[in-house]
Parts: structure tokens; sequence; C-alpha cells
């Protein structure tokens, strides 16, 4: 009496073929042409960076994609297509994207950002913010002479709000100059330095001069505020401290090179 493998024996001996298989010189032969099992490597390194298990299912369908490939770039291959000017500039870019993209990541692990770096800058970041946070409103003038006659009529008992109808900012004219809770360094200076300056409930008495025009501002609130946590900002503050090193580096590049 014949005996026959469980299927999960031949599960196991599926995946270990296949991955036996890869550890080879190629994947399999297309019409002659072996593919090299560093492709399927390659390629299941991306998987497994987007989050995808390495397993026998993987492998295979790796396996079946090349094999698929190499069956169509034969084809593309066998009609010539690869000796056209415009497919040949388009490999020919696709290879230097592949090589920059090496080469930024290998920048990156011998240029890490340091501890130190990401500390100094959440304390930069922290110091900027200040301790308050405000909730101002705002008229937003084109002339000296027209935000005074907003004070006046400010003075005289009308709302920010209506006379916020006819300010110059498209933002923030439709609900009644409310600039929301905001920190200092969100505003230009002449014109955080003047909020700051202002009780609750009260306006400037003289008009704010920015590159904008004429402000007329009124503190709406004012509270405490509390930054985010080290730990909680640190990835952003890396990541973007990491892309200005490479940027830096970039243009360094870019001005040592002879471009004639």
């Amino acid at each position: 009496m014949k005996t026959f493998p469980s299927r999960l024996a031949i599960a196991l001996l599926a995946g270990f073929i296949t991955q036996a298989s890869f550890a080879a010189d190629s994947l399999a032969t297309v019409n002659g042409k072996a593919i090299p099992a560093a492709r399927a490597e390659a390629m299941i390194s991306e998987q497994r960076a987007q989050g995808a298990p390495d397993s026998p299912q993987l492998r295979e369908a790796v396996r079946e994609e090349l094999v698929r490939r190499e069956i169509l770039g034969q084809e593309a291959v066998n009609k010539g297509l690869d000796k056209k000017g415009d497919v040949q500039a388009q490999m020919e870019l696709a290879r230097q994207a592949i090589l920059i993209r090496a080469y930024l990541q290998d920048y990156v692990k011998n240029n890490a950002v340091s501890e130190a770096d990401i500390k100094k800058e959440y304390d930069a970041v922290k110091g900027r913010m200040g301790d308050k946070e405000y909730k101002p409103r705002h008229v937003l003038l084109e002339t000296e002479e027209q935000a005074k006659e907003v004070i006046a009529k400010l003075q005289a008992g009308t709302k920010i709000e209506d006379l916020a109808k006819d300010s110059r900012d498209p933002g923030s004219k439709e609900r009644g100059g409310d600039l929301g809770w905001s920190n200092p360094g969100m505003f230009v200076a002449p014109f955080s330095e003047a909020m700051v300056k202002l009780s609750k409930g009260k306006f400037t008495t003289t008009p704010v001069k920015s590159d904008f025009g004429y402000h007329v501002i009124m503190l709406e609130d004012v509270r405490d505020l509390k930054a985010p946590p080290y730990e909680e900002v640190k990835p952003q503050i890396q990541q973007r401290l990491q892309q200005q090193k490479v940027e830096k580096h970039i243009l360094d590049l870019r001005a040592k090179a002879k471009v004639q």
C-alpha cells in the first residue's frame, strides 16, 4: 500500500525547494536564458520593506512574476524595441534612479542625524513656540488711514467680526477675522510683537504695519501652551533634519561639479 506525504509536508517541501532554488545562481531559465536569483532577493526585500512576510507563497509569486517579466522582456528585444532611442533613454533614467537611491541610502547610513542634534532642534523649536498660545482676530487694511477708521469704530462699540468683512485677508475675513489658536512664531514679527502685548479682549489702538498692509488686532483669548513630549515628535524632527542634511550634501556636490 502506497503512502502519500501530508499537505503540510508538501508545503514545507515546496518552500524548501523554492528557497533552495533562490540560493542558487539562477532562479529559472526562460527560452535558454537564466534569471539571476539576485533579482528575486531584491524583489522580496522590497516586499518585506512594505510589510509582507517571507513565505513560500511570496517566493513562488515572485518567481512567477520574474518569469513573466523575462518572457515579455525577450519579446520586446525580439521586436527591436531595446534599440529605440526613447526606450534606451528611459532605461538609462531608470538605471540612474536606482543608483541615486542606493547612493543616498548609503549616505544616510553613514551620516545619520545624532541624538544630540535632534534634542537641540527640539529645544530650539520649543523655545520659538514660547509658553503661551494666542487666539487673535484681525482686520487687514491697505492704508493706515483705513486702519485708523476701523480702530475708531471698534472704540465706538462695533464688533470686529462685522469690520472683518472689509479685510484684505481672504483666509480670515469669512470667519470674522479669526486666526485660530497660534503661537507668536507663526506670524510676522510686527504682528506677533503687537499681539503678545495685548490683554485678553483688548485691541491695538494704533495700526500695525507689516509687509501685507496695516493690521488692527484683537486678542480674543490666551492660554498656556504645553509642548508635545520629545519622544512623540522625535521621529518627525529626525526625518526633517536628515532631509536637510541630504539636501545640503546635494548642494555641496553641485557646487563642486564642473558643469559646462
